[in-house]
């Protein structure tokens, strides 16, 4: 009898149960968006910049322009791939948390976001823009659904298909400001992007080692040495063809500054190498945005080129 009301004030000084609140929605929706690669779609300004044209008013908002409408696209393929690749996410430990195979991105919403965000972008330009970027921006998510649906399991064209997207954001970045890159300048991207992904793939198989071909299958088909002749094969090209382009210039008020440039685009390849050569190229991004050396390199480039368009 003494003991119901203690269990009474017992259960009054619990705090009440609730169910946890579930994922968000919207949240699911933005990690499968990724902004955080957003930040390659950067590319975008480098043809502006090279023009000695991105302080114009017009190219600088045809070019921010430009890089929202490849923001969208490249969101409109991570929905598209994390779907089609829902029943291999869900049997993987890790790509499991992934919002559309957790069941936290509806697939239906999925897909309808994919195909949405991969064709708005191309609508937008035609009207907005220029149906020289708009072509560009069709010929982005074709190849990137192609790559989705099959070429990702493709040994070589996988690294081709995913180098392409940043040379055609070059590309875009150049017909959206009416900016006509040179020629050096796109082997200069083509290689550098090159570069990029053949060093990221060596990075990760070098630190999955046996794991590889379970987290990544088509890893398995390389070898560290077949990827390491690939990304310093292009680091060399691409750093030649850079060299050219500095040099083509005539005038020389510019000429000398974009020689100066050479040096810090040459020893950030350089840095970046050795980044990749330790097995830690694996995100691009943090290497670039997290290693201080490269970082300060960018900065001294940055001003020996930016004096060059001064004059």
């Amino acid at each position: 009898m003494g003991t119901l009301p203690l269990l009474g004030q017992t259960d009054r000084l619990l705090p009440p149960s609730s169910p946890a609140p579930g994922p968000s929605l919207w949240k699911g929706l933005l990690r499968t968006a990724r902004p955080k690669q957003w930040t390659k779609n950067v590319l975008v300004i480098a043809a502006p910049v090279a023009g000695g044209r991105i302080f114009e008013a017009e190219v600088a908002g045809s070019t921010l322009f430009v890089f929202v409408l490849f923001c969208m696209a490249a969101s409109g393929i991570y929905f598209l791939n994390d779907a089609l690749d829902v029943k291999a996410d869900r049997a993987h430990p890790d790509k499991c948390r992934r919002p559309i195979a957790a069941g936290i991105v509806p697939l239906k919403v999925a897909y309808g976001l994919g195909i949405g965000l991969s064709l708005l972008p191309v609508l937008l330009a035609a009207l907005l823009l220029n149906g020289s970027t708009a072509t560009v921006l069709f010929v982005y998510s074709v190849i990137q659904i192609l790559y989705c649906v099959h070429l990702k399991h493709v040994a070589v064209m996988d690294i081709a298909v995913v180098a392409s997207g940043f040379l055609l954001r070059g590309i875009a970045g150049g017909v959206a400001s009416q900016v006509a890159p040179s020629q050096w300048f796109l082997i200069t991207v083509g290689f550098g992007s090159l570069f990029v992904v053949a060093a990221k793939r060596s990075s990760e198989l070098a630190s999955l080692g046996d794991q590889a071909q379970h987290t990544r299958k088509l890893l398995s088909e390389y070898s560290e040495s077949y990827l390491r002749f690939v990304w310093q094969g292009a680091a060399a090209l691409m750093t030649l063809s850079y060299c050219l382009w500095a040099l083509e210039s005539d005038d020389p008020d510019t000429a000398s500054w974009r020689m100066i440039s050479i040096v810090p685009m040459t020893l950030a390849v350089l840095r970046y190498a050795l980044v990749v050569d330790r097995g830690e190229g694996g995100a691009p991004e943090d290497v670039l945005l997290g290693d201080r050396v490269i970082l300060s390199l960018g900065a001294l480039w940055g001003v020996s080129y930016g004096a060059s368009l001064l004059g």
